[in-house]
């Protein structure tokens, strides 16, 4: 049940593996869509992991990032945003100049390390956008990987990752350094739901608290693995989307749609706790 995107195989059987879901109303939103400069400044804080064959490089400076939308992938074109390009695996951000956290299912090896990017503003900023090209200087390779955890037993979940560079302009994301959130605190998430460019979805609480993740109803898709979980009160990252319930199951149309229940149903969707990672207390 881990967030891994892993967009070249939508068959059913992967998508089981995929995890996530729509609790009540969808509330994902485009980077254009979002009212508050405060969240807008916190997503540029944030990137996407892409692989190396989807980045196509320019001699004016930038690159352009190529691939399928998600209705090319299967998923059913009266979803939302499936119109949309799905070019990321993952979701990370930045908690000091040159070093990025994600999900440890989604950087593990020294291989993974070199074949995917990380990328800031892979985003939708205005209405209908299809082509999407950034400066170089906002494209990062992965220098190596500091620390890794994915442990089954714990179901600890998160990659500590140190960048080739660091990167100027961004400001590295606050994070709860102690203690922890308690049940019913509302969230909201920053990431790549299905690969998809970045999304922002609020309107999600604290289900569960326990001494290794939280458990919640935010809107995820595979993709969203390593997104920042947020504290909607503190704007303090509380966490790390790793995993959940199925994000899309068969539609009698022959493609694949978005799994949704009511807000208070479902699985629900785990956040490692961000205090779980005591190494970046000492950067």
């Amino acid at each position: 049940m881990l967030k891994f995107f892993f967009l070249f195989a939508l068959s059913l059987s992967s998508l089981k593996a995929q995890n996530k879901m729509i609790y009540g109303t969808d509330n994902r939103k485009d980077l254009f869509e979002v009212k508050s400069s405060l969240i807008v400044e916190l997503a540029r804080s944030t990137a996407a992991m892409i692989p190396n064959s989807s980045i196509i490089n320019s001699i004016k400076g930038t690159i352009s990032i190529v691939g399928k939308t998600l209705s090319q992938r299967g998923i059913c074109s009266s979803e939302r945003f499936s119109n949309q390009l799905a070019a990321a695996n993952c979701s990370g951000f930045i908690v000091s100049e040159n070093t990025l956290i994600t999900a440890g299912h989604c950087m593990r090896t020294a291989l993974d390390c070199s074949q995917f990017k990380w990328v800031f503003d892979y985003a939708i900023d205005v209405p209908g956008q299809q082509s999407f090209s950034v400066q170089k200087d906002d494209v990062f390779s992965c220098k190596r990987i500091i620390k890794q955890v994915l442990d089954s037993t714990t179901m600890n979940d998160y990659a500590v990752i140190e960048l080739d560079r660091p990167v100027q302009g961004r400001r590295p994301l606050s994070f709860r350094k102690a203690g922890k959130v308690t049940i019913g605190t509302p969230l909201f998430v920053i990431g790549h739901p299905s690969g998809l460019p970045t999304k922002i979805a609020d309107g999600a609480t604290v289900r569960l608290v326990n001494s290794t993740y939280l458990r919640t109803d935010l809107d995820t898709y595979g993709g969203n693995s390593g997104s920042a979980v947020f504290n909607a009160k503190t704007l303090k990252v509380e966490g790390i989307l790793v995993r959940g319930d199925n994000d899309y199951i068969p539609s009698p149309k022959g493609c694949m749609q978005s799994n949704m229940v009511a807000q208070n149903l479902g699985r629900g969707e785990d956040v490692t706790r961000i205090t779980n990672i005591k190494i970046i207390n000492k950067l």
